[in-house]
């Protein structure tokens, strides 16, 4: 565990304590504790302390900022928060854009100022190309009598001012839904942000954004945006709005403790993250994921379903490939019998011709198995399953190379 003035860092399953009798550390326990409250998967609590599980990423409170990073060998923290970063903007395809400061190197508290970063490069990017306007439905007293007179509410509320007009209509403006939950995320960045690199260009932001006004944002109002030719490109910073705007949780009792969490499931992040690199790179095969199939329904009822991480289908010769990701470090020992026995299944249902186990690992190696004959289980079938595990590397383009030869390697063979 590493400290530092206001970042603590942490590794995925590590337990943090915390001195009760120091008032900050006690205020982070409370506001953690508080938290939890709320029904987070992200850690449990424990005497005097919390214990992270496999969600990664960060969690700042007030001004300071808990760091959880993965970890599948002994490389140190400085590795692993730029392997998670990299994970992460492999999965989300991120780029930040050159503008202005976008060549900030990013060290302490890196993971929320990534997502920082990206959202004001986006927005900038934004500011420059031009925002968008929008028709509108506006409904009030005007000085002069433009679209439909309400007759009713005209009456009532004009009666001593015969100068106004009370009407419905229609006007094309930059103050539409899209721009006001961008402001929202603006103010957001500007009450949270904690580094002096980025506090220049977030309030050159806000005096150059126009002014919206404050609206209550959850996940249905993200669901209402319908993206098409013309707004398509804010579909980024929209991404990380959201992500920001939802997982965000004011302290509303003393508003010193606000809580902002962005943590990812490394499983299904390794997952992803395996899953666009084999996208991006093996092009002998066709790559899908979530693949559903029904094996089991009762005689009334809904029936059940299997579904594998990724399936490869070779372009030559047809033949499927079924592999299943898990984030956990074997440390000499086989996969467990769970596992081994859903990768028969996979083995049968999508008539794959070999199925694998991949694994991170300290050191590349393929330990290749074989199913026992469901006729004679003295002998050995020829269903095929692979324990692969890939070793880590620093450099997050050299892994994505790495996974993509090995698994090449292992269809081949």
């Amino acid at each position: 565990m590493l400290k530092t003035q206001n970042i603590i860092t942490v590794f995925e399953h590590e337990k943090l304590f915390f001195n009760l009798k120091n008032g900050k550390e006690k205020q982070l326990h409370d506001a953690l504790e508080t938290y939890h409250g709320n029904q987070t998967p992200f850690f449990k609590l424990i005497r005097n302390g919390v214990q992270f599980n496999e969600h990664v990423g960060i969690i700042q409170i007030g001004k300071t900022t808990i760091e959880v990073l993965p970890k599948a060998d002994k490389s140190g923290e400085e590795k692993w928060r730029n392997l998670l970063i990299g994970m992460i903007k492999t999965v989300w395809g991120f780029d930040v854009k050159s503008t202005g400061s976008s060549s900030l190197k990013l060290k302490s508290n890196s993971i929320l100022e990534l997502y920082f970063e990206l959202f004001i490069s986006e927005v900038e990017y934004l500011l420059h190309r031009g925002l968008i306007k929008k028709y509108r439905k506006n409904e009030g007293n005007q000085t002069s009598l433009k679209g439909a007179l309400q007759f009713s509410k005209h009456i009532s509320q004009n009666l001593i001012h015969k100068e106004r007009f009370y009407v419905k209509y229609t006007q094309y403006s930059n103050e539409h839904i899209i721009h006001e939950i961008l402001f929202k995320t603006i103010k957001l960045l500007a009450h949270i942000n904690s580094n002096p690199l980025l506090k220049g260009r977030i309030g050159t932001l806000t005096l150059n954004f126009p002014e919206m006004k404050e609206i209550k944002v959850n996940e249905s109002t993200f669901n209402k945006i319908v993206f098409d030719r013309k707004n398509q490109h804010y579909k980024p910073a929209l991404e990380i709005a959201k992500l920001l705007l939802l997982n965000y949780h004011p302290d509303v009792s003393k508003g010193r403790n606000d809580v902002l969490a962005l943590m990812f499931d490394m499983n299904n992040l390794w997952e992803q993250f395996i899953l666009v690199a084999l996208k991006r790179k093996l092009k002998s095969n066709n790559v899908t994921s979530q693949v559903t199939k029904s094996f089991w329904k009762p005689i009334s009822g809904y029936s059940s379903k299997m579904r594998p991480d990724i399936i490869l289908k070779c372009k030559e010769s047809q033949e499927n490939y079924v592999l299943d990701t898990k984030w956990k470090n074997l440390n000499g020992y086989n996969p467990s019998p769970e596992d081994l026995r859903q990768m028969y299944v996979y083995h049968r249902f999508y008539q794959a011709k070999k199925v694998a186990l991949i694994y991170p690992s300290d050191k590349h190696s393929i330990q290749k198995g074989n199913y026992f004959s469901s006729e004679n289980h003295l002998e050995m079938s020829d269903k095929e399953c692979s324990i692969m595990q890939i070793a880590t590397a620093s450099d997050i383009k050299v892994w994505q190379e790495d996974i993509v030869n090995q698994i090449n390697f292992l269809i081949k063979q």
